[in-house]
């Protein structure tokens, strides 16, 4: 196994070996030319993202300016996928991410770790452990998923949060380290914040 395949397989790998900082150059050279197209090239950069991103589907797909990520090849993104400004991916394991997403400004989502003992990180190995999340998610801005974590459908996380465990389908969940707070019921539906209900009818 060559070191892009001790990557792709979750295992310890060393970065700058069998092609991978020329693919990591190739990457940077594409989101540099990503984020400097003027924001209404609309279609023109989209193009580009979908260049970038290793597997999208069709329908609404945007990120704003800047994003930054490693490879782009290791990310998978649904239908009806926004992120703010100052999104981060550090694919250097799978992203997937389903659809309906949207994140705030500042959200970063890093497969990529170091070991924990001094001297082992310093022999230069790391590792990337894919990172799963599911339709419908929502994240705040300023959060942090960590690698490994899985989120569930239909999930809410508060801003500023560090997830660093699995948050089940259909849960608010918010802090550092993140914690599930509670279900999200169909007794939410009519409320758009904490105690505020729509005062209109077309969000049904």
């Amino acid at each position: 196994m060559n070191h892009k395949e001790r990557m792709l397989a979750n295992l310890p790998y060393r970065s700058w070996l069998d092609g991978l900082s020329e693919e990591r150059m190739e990457c940077k050279k594409k989101v540099f030319a990503y984020n400097n197209l003027p924001p209404d090239a609309v279609e023109e950069r989209e193009k580009l993202l979908r260049e970038i991103l290793g597997k999208t589907k069709e329908g609404y797909l945007n990120i704003e300016s800047p994003f930054h990520c490693d490879y782009g090849y290791n990310i998978e993104v649904g239908t009806g996928f926004f992120a703010n400004y100052n999104f981060i991916i550090l694919d250097v394991g799978k992203v997937r991410i389903g659809d309906n997403f949207m994140c705030g400004p500042n959200v970063q989502i890093c497969t990529a770790g170091h070991p924990l003992h001094p001297e082992t990180r310093n022999s230069g190995y790391e590792y990337g452990i894919d990172i799963t999340i599911g339709d419908n998610v929502w994240i705040g801005g300023n959060v942090l998923v960590c690698p490994g974590v899985t989120i569930g459908n239909n999930v809410v996380i508060g801003g500023g949060s560090v997830v660093t465990k699995d948050i089940p389908d259909n849960m608010l969940a918010y802090g550092n380290p993140c914690r599930v707070v509670r279900e999200i019921t169909e007794a939410d539906r009519d409320f758009y914040f904490r105690d505020r209900k729509f005062d209109v009818d077309d969000y049904k």
